[in-house]
């Protein structure tokens, strides 16, 4: 039903309701005397003239009470508007302010009476007008509730709130309106603030604890590097004073072996020259006086001119055989072991792999001064009564082992300064090393001592 027909049909019944009411308060009332003579129908129209009084003063009563309960109504919702905890404003299409509560006025920090008819866009700070025109634009459009975050401004500051509106009637005049609820989100925009805050220092902390991590890292790595460094600096000033006394020692043996040599030529083939040339004045003389002993005179000669070749022949196999060029290295080791010295209960045993031929001259040479190193060594060193020097087939190589049964040594004290400045061993490594192959040695007591030099098939540089 229409509202106009649901008031007009509430009031004919409150009309029939008045009237009854007044018909029996008339009865209740005592009865003024009527005057004698008076008609029935000035009696009845006497009567409905004091029921029609009697409506009056009802109708009278209840509107002072409707008007009482209307005012404390009006009271009681005006102290609602006014003080809510949220800011309510009546806007127009335009959004001026038609309305506003004591709560809206304090959130734009101005007097409710001068609120009235203006913008409400004022008080939106720039940077929110666009969104607020566009939440107004969508509230009119339609009849749904909007919502909108904007930023208000107030006198000393500037606040964010959340504005929710929905369109009202039209109030008497042709202007469309809304109702709009203002609360304010400062305490909630201060708590994602600090939400986002919080999720950024804890972000850059994740950052910082990582980049501690790196740097912790780094900075073992460089002590590790940096301790590196220092073994490398100690190893090199170690490698640096053993070549130093490597070189001296080099030094003191060429100097040893210059005084050998020029003992071995003074005190050898000096006096064989003068011995021959003694001969050959006295072959001179002898001649002269008696041809026929020439023969005789002649051979002595011969004798010494024969040591002197040997001996040089021996200066020349021990700076380097020719054989070992010419002939190769099985024959000449055979020939070094057979020139040895013999000593009484000492036996050394020979045998060659055959393919050690195919090494290149450089290789061979090694194997062969290893050799002759090991076994001088066995002699000054050992006393073994029973040695063996084997050439044996290795992968990809061959394999020179010299093995005997005499005293041992301690292998450790190989590296020790005092076995550093006996260029034998350390010869003996620096030379297999030097054509890519491998040196050991094992010494064990009361079974001797064995040297390995494992060297490969290939071309080298050149050995001394």
């Amino acid at each position: 039903m229409a509202p106009g027909k649901k008031r007009k049909s509430a009031g004919l019944q409150g009309a029939g309701e008045l009237r009854r009411r007044a018909e029996h308060r008339l009865r209740t009332r005592p009865k003024a005397r009527a005057r004698i003579g008076t008609g029935a129908d000035a009696q009845r129209l006497l009567q409905e003239l004091q029921i029609h009084k009697i409506e009056l003063e009802l109708q009278n009563e209840e509107l002072k009470q409707a008007k009482t309960e209307v005012e404390a109504g009006l009271e009681k919702y005006t102290d609602l508007y006014d003080f809510a905890p949220v800011g309510y404003f009546s806007l127009d299409e335009e959004g001026l302010i038609l309305e506003a509560n004591l709560t809206g006025a304090a959130m734009l920090g101005t007097d409710r009476s001068s609120l009235v008819d203006r913008r409400f866009q004022i008080f939106v700070a720039p940077q929110s007008r666009a969104d607020f025109d566009s939440f107004r634009e969508r509230l009119f459009e339609g009849h749904e509730k909007q919502t909108c975050e904007a930023l208000l401004l107030k006198a000393d500051k500037a606040v964010w709130a959340d504005l929710e509106a929905r369109t009202a009637g039209s109030n008497g005049d042709a202007r469309r309106w809304c109702r709009m609820a203002v609360i304010d989100i400062a305490a909630r925009k201060q708590a994602e603030d600090a939400k986002h805050r919080v999720a950024v220092l804890a972000a850059t902390n994740h950052q910082l604890e990582e980049e501690i991590v790196r740097r912790t890292k780094g900075e073992a790595a460089l002590m590790k590097s940096e301790q590196r460094a220092h073994q490398l600096l100690e190893q090199s000033r170690q490698l640096q004073e053993k070549l130093r006394a490597s070189s001296r020692q080099i030094l003191r043996v060429q100097e040893n072996q210059r005084k050998e040599i020029s003992r071995e030529l003074h005190d050898k083939i000096s006096q064989l020259l003068i011995g021959i040339n003694v001969h050959l004045a006295i072959f001179t003389k002898g001649a002269a006086l008696n041809p026929k002993g020439i023969r005789r005179t002649i051979a002595p000669l011969r004798r010494l001119v024969e040591r002197s070749v040997s001996i040089v022949h021996q200066f020349a196999r021990e700076l380097r055989p020719a054989m070992l060029d010419d002939l190769g290295l099985i024959p000449a080791l055979r020939a070094y072991i057979d020139g040895l010295p013999k000593r009484k209960g000492r036996k050394i045993e020979f045998t060659a792999f055959g393919g050690v031929e195919a090494m290149d001259n450089d290789r061979r040479t090694v194997l062969y001064r290893v050799a002759q190193e090991a076994l001088v060594n066995v002699g000054k060193h050992a006393r073994a009564k029973k040695v063996s020097v084997s050439i044996l087939k290795a992968r990809d190589g061959v394999c020179l082992e010299i093995a005997d049964d005499g005293k041992a040594f301690e292998v450790s004290r190989l590296s020790s300064a005092e076995w550093n400045n006996r260029l034998g061993m350390t010869g003996m490594r620096e030379r297999v090393e030097m054509v890519g192959g491998h040196f050991t040695v094992v010494s064990v007591p009361g079974t001797g001592t064995t040297i390995r030099a494992e060297i490969p098939f290939g071309t080298a540089g050149a050995a001394g």
